[in-house]
This record gives structure tokens, C-alpha cells and sequence, in this order.
């Protein structure tokens, strides 16, 4: 993955407002796209409604993705929030990357975060901040 990510502001924005939306829960869901530029925001739920973790459940991952598969579009990334603290990659986060060729965004819902809106490459118990260029 190169160090940058191109996101429409949209999808930007759209990040901010499910971050903000319940700041207790960690929010998540996928981002897709085509052509190298993040199009798309794909809601999911945390199933396990907790502050510090999330999870996908199998059923819903795989309506996202074909969802995706069935618009065209090429899987880019995935999306949680940090409800309380920084918003890098914890442990957890690390350990539960499983898709390597897609960029981590990790979001904060605080009002004062100095970037709300981060993003990642994950490649084993290594991350590396990737520029996020809004389009």
C-alpha cells in the first residue's frame, strides 16, 4: 500500500458523523471504491457494542462484500472508532488486522482530536500512518 489514501469529502464527513453518532460504542464498518479513490461508506454494526473493541458479524461482512462485489467496487479499507483515547492502532487492532492490502482507519469522536481521521497500513505487529488526501 502506498503512504497515501484518496477519500472523497463525503465519505470523510460521513466517517466523522458515525463516530459522533454514539461516542460510548466503537462504530465500524468497510470502505470501498475504485480507481485508487475511497467512494464509499459501508455501515456496519458493532456486534459486540463495546468502547474498546468491535466486530463485524459473519453474516453482515458477507453482505458488505458482496454488495461490494456486485457494484464493482474494490475493497479498501476498514473503519472503527476510539470512543476515549488516541485514535492509532491498539494491540487488538493489530492483532485483528486481517486484510493487509487495505488501509486502517481509526476515527475519534471527540471534538478537540487534533485529526479526528486517521488512517493506516497494517502489515503484521507494524503500522505505518498513511497521508489521507481528501478529493
Amino acid at each position: 500500500m502506498k503512504g497515501t489514501v484518496r477519500v472523497k469529502r463525503e465519505v470523510l464527513a460521513g466517517l466523522l458523523t458515525e463516530a459522533r453518532r454514539d461516542a460510548t460504542v466503537e462504530c465500524c464498518g468497510l470502505l470501498a471504491g475504485r480507481d485508487g479513490v475511497v467512494t464509499e461508506l459501508l455501515l456496519a454494526t458493532n456486534a459486540l457494542a463495546s468502547a474498546t473493541a468491535f466486530e463485524i458479524a459473519p453474516a453482515e461482512l458477507f453482505r458488505l462484500f458482496r454488495r461490494m462485489r456486485d457494484a464493482g467496487l474494490d475493497h479498501m479499507g476498514i473503519y472503527h472508532s476510539h470512543p476515549a483515547g488516541d485514535n492509532a492502532p491498539s494491540p487488538r487492532d493489530l492483532e485483528r488486522a486481517f486484510y493487509p492490502g487495505v488501509a486502517y482507519f481509526i476515527l475519534s469522536p471527540q471534538p478537540d482530536a487534533p485529526r479526528p481521521v486517521r488512517a493506516f497500513s497494517v502489515r503484521g505487529d507494524t503500522w505505518a500512518e498513511l497521508e489521507l488526501i481528501a478529493v
